[in-house]
């Protein structure tokens, strides 16, 4: 009798183990798989403080449409002085196509339809607009530069830009 005991008990330990085993590998295999198992005792990360996915380029045929119709590639759009400002800079191909983008009879505006806002290029007073003007050359790159107040537009939003009839939008804030 004192053998079927310890048999049972031996058996019943064997199953627990592999019980206990198919639930760590599940959970390691098919649980998170978003970042490192948080360690016993500590909690998980919030879904919010994982990083998002984002395409940090413009689409290929984007970039095609504003090559051809406005003369400029390389679009891109930076956060700089600790999110107060937004930078937006070009590469000119075509200066006959690009010179409304350097114009600076045409005002232009950061739009952010996710956050309802519309921000705009500052005009300091020793140095004036904050924005490259002039006749654009061939290869070179141009930049402009819009006022952050409060920090309202971050890393990763999505913007649109307009310099008079030039659009672009869904542009990623880096």
């Amino acid at each position: 009798m004192r053998n079927q005991e310890l048999v049972l008990s031996n058996k019943l330990m064997l199953l627990t183990a592999i019980f206990s085993g198919s639930i760590l590998v599940s959970t390691v295999c098919g649980g998170q798989t978003t970042g490192p198992i948080p360690a016993p005792g500590t909690a998980a990360p919030h879904l919010s403080a994982l990083p998002r996915y984002h395409a940090n380029r413009v689409p290929k045929r984007a970039g095609e449409y504003y090559g051809l119709i406005w003369g400029v590639d390389s679009l891109s759009v930076k956060a700089v002085e600790s999110g107060e400002l937004i930078r937006f800079a070009y590469r000119v191909l075509d200066p006959d196509k690009a010179k409304l983008l350097n114009d600076k009879n045409h005002e232009a505006f950061l739009n952010s339809p996710e956050r309802q806002i519309q921000l705009v290029i500052p005009s300091l007073e020793k140095v004036g607009k904050l924005r490259q003007t002039g006749d654009p050359e061939p290869g070179r790159s141009y930049w402009m530069t819009f006022s952050n107040p409060h920090r309202m537009v971050k890393r990763g939003d999505r913007i649109n830009i307009v310099i008079g009839q030039f659009h672009a939008d869904g542009l990623l804030v880096e």
